[in-house]
């Protein structure tokens, strides 16, 4: 049975990288000591192992130990071989582009399905849903599909914002490039704000975290989804 944690960020203000979402994930990675971290998105373009070790500090406040697929000859048996997966933020391009370069789109999946549990912020959390169209992120490099990984029915739009009445910034909201995404899809789209996430057990879906969610159907007006709701539905 698949079990995820899909959520909008890694950082929330005020808090150190992965500090809100640390009691989750002590219970979510209950039974794992070593979890393998996929640092491909690299925010900032920062390395591999740089990024890798940003993580590694915070996982160990939880004891587990972390190393990056990177560090491994043969990424596709490092995923098939991982007692757990943390998929980190950045550019969801940069990082569809190794995973299908790798070959793990499909690997990563199947493990998942079978219940390799799997936590992924921002990127992590795009690739989760049926494909990378509702992402942030500028297209710094051309991957061979958008279509992600598909262990939820729906889109994520990581780090929702709502529009701001007193700003004088005069271009598109979220709100109006999800609308145009279902101008010509109608993939549902969740957006999380931040310091939300998802908790994912086999078609179970539940939202947590202090804020709502915003859901986006296509010809149908947005839904404010409470916390602490069950959103199985979408499945």
């Amino acid at each position: 049975m698949k079990k995820l944690l899909i959520a909008s960020t890694s950082t929330v203000h005020g808090k150190e990288y992965l500090e809100y979402i640390l009691p989750e994930l002590s219970t979510f990675f209950k039974d794992v000591s070593e979890i393998l971290f996929i640092p491909y998105a690299r925010p900032g373009g920062i390395t591999y192992d740089e990024y890798a070790a940003i993580a590694k500090k915070s996982f160990a406040n939880i004891n587990i130990n972390l190393k990056g697929i990177h560090e491994f000859d043969n990424p596709i048996k490092a995923v098939q071989d991982a007692q757990g997966v943390f998929t980190g933020g950045g550019n969801t391009f940069e990082l569809v582009n190794k995973l299908y370069k790798d070959g793990l789109i499909k690997v990563l999946r199947e493990e998942v399905e079978k219940g390799t549990p799997y936590f992924g912020t921002s990127a992590g959390s795009n690739i989760a849903g049926v494909s990378m169209k509702t992402t942030n992120d500028m297209p710094i490099v051309y991957p061979p599909s958008f279509d992600t990984l598909s262990l939820i029915n729906f889109n994520i739009n990581p780090h929702y914002l709502d529009p701001d009445s007193n700003s004088k910034h005069m271009g598109e909201t979220r709100e109006t490039r999800i609308k145009e995404f279902h101008k010509f899809n109608n993939t549902p789209v969740l957006g999380l704000r931040e310091g939300s996430w998802l908790r994912v057990k086999g078609n179970q879906v539940s939202l947590r975290g202090e804020l709502p969610a915003r859901l986006f159907l296509a010809d149908k007006e947005p839904l404010e989804i409470s916390t602490n709701t069950d959103i199985s539905f979408l499945m």
